[in-house]
């Protein structure tokens, strides 16, 4: 068989095995998770409808280039030319600079375009399909587990519940550093900022948990950091929803469990065994497990009232007390000449290093408005 042949054989083989690779990954219901979750939701179909646009056009162009990029390989190779001996040189060819120029404006203007008509439909709903009023859930990212709010007060950690066909509107912000909310059947990633509330809807269309995670670097357990929807009938959503309801101010649910589980196993682990937080029980600081303080503490926390127990629990979830650690402040001593100095005046000294004039406050017995270094 001849050089010139069997070369054209190989590549035609090459080609061959490369299509069936391909064809095994688009048909084997996608194992390494390279296409989008779902749609579960108008607003995932919408993003979705994209995605594929997307696929097809760089796809294509792809397919374009490199399949030109070989042609020209096998058809303008060295063909016993000396290797010193240049090519000629082709000048004028505006009408060709003016097309390829031209050609990849008009794709972008029409992916714009095409982005532009599906993206009322992503941010928004369409309540005319839904079955019922919209249901607000307020989520909060903290580190590192989700919280969910209710309108009628039921708190969830990590699981949110809701019904069928029904218009969802999530009230999302984060109580300490940017997280970022994203179930990927139901809906894009949407960010949790500290100070900003932002908003996000979608409806699910079939009934199922959807799971999903925090999608923005969060701190050392945002690997952790899960989530999942779990969309049920609106008649079981509304049977949980009143008995939640009553349980959590009884004091009778699983609020406590959920709760530790969600927030304080991920760096206590399950069982408070400690893992990257400490063990919660103190068996790596006293291995009797004695510790009367601690054991009295938590003696008397159990033998409050149930209600109690939750109504202190819900206040923390919600928010409504904050639990932030904060640096002790630096004992300063105040001297006789700084208490010389008047309510908004400046003190600059200078040392080796340069003058100083800051105007920060550093403690409640300084004069306000007056400086330290």
């Amino acid at each position: 068989m001849p050089s010139r042949v069997r070369r054209r054989v190989g590549a035609l083989v090459f080609v061959a095995l490369l299509g069936l690779v391909l064809a095994h990954v688009a048909f084997a219901g996608d194992p390494a998770g390279l296409s989008p979750r779902g749609p579960d939701s108008p607003q995932a179909a919408k993003i979705e409808d994209i995605y594929w646009v997307l696929i097809a056009i760089t796809g294509a162009i792809f397919v374009l280039v490199e399949g030109a990029l070989i042609l020209f390989i096998f058809r303008f190779r060295n063909r016993g030319r000396s290797r010193t001996l240049e090519g000629p040189e082709i000048h004028g060819a505006t009408r060709l600079e003016l097309i390829w120029t031209a050609i990849p404006v008009v794709i972008l203007a029409a992916i714009a375009a095409f982005v532009l008509v599906k993206l009322p439909g992503i941010n928004g709903a369409d309540s005319a399909k839904a079955a019922g009023p919209p249901l607000i859930v307020k989520v909060e990212g903290r580190q590192f587990y989700w919280n969910f709010v209710y309108p009628n007060g039921v708190i969830q950690v990590e699981r949110m519940r809701v019904p069928v066909n029904r218009d969802v509107k999530l009230v999302i912000n984060s109580e300490d550093v940017d997280h970022s909310w994203w179930i990927p059947a139901l809906q894009g990633k949407f960010d949790a900022i500290p100070g900003k509330t932002n908003h996000l809807w979608f409806r699910a269309d079939r009934a199922g948990t959807f799971k999903g995670q925090c999608g923005e670097f969060c701190g050392y357990e945002h690997a952790h950091m899960f989530a999942s929807v779990q969309a049920v009938p609106n008649d079981q959503f509304q049977s949980w929803y009143d008995t939640e309801a009553a349980a959590q101010a009884n004091g009778t649910s699983d609020l406590g469990k959920m709760t530790f589980d969600g927030a304080c196993a991920t760096c206590h682990g399950f069982q408070a065994q400690g893992a990257f937080g400490p063990d919660l029980a103190g068996r790596d600081e006293d291995p009797a497990g004695e510790r009367p303080e601690q054991d009295a503490r938590r003696r008397s926390r159990l033998e409050r009232p149930a209600a109690e127990r939750f109504a202190r629990l819900r206040q923390t979830l919600r928010g409504d007390r904050q639990w932030r650690l904060r640096s002790p402040p630096i004992p300063l001593q105040r001297s006789s000449r700084a208490a010389a100095f008047p309510a908004g005046s400046r003190q600059s000294t200078t040392s080796g290093s340069g003058s100083c004039t800051s105007s920060r406050a550093w403690s409640s017995s300084w004069p306000a408005g007056s400086s330290r270094c």
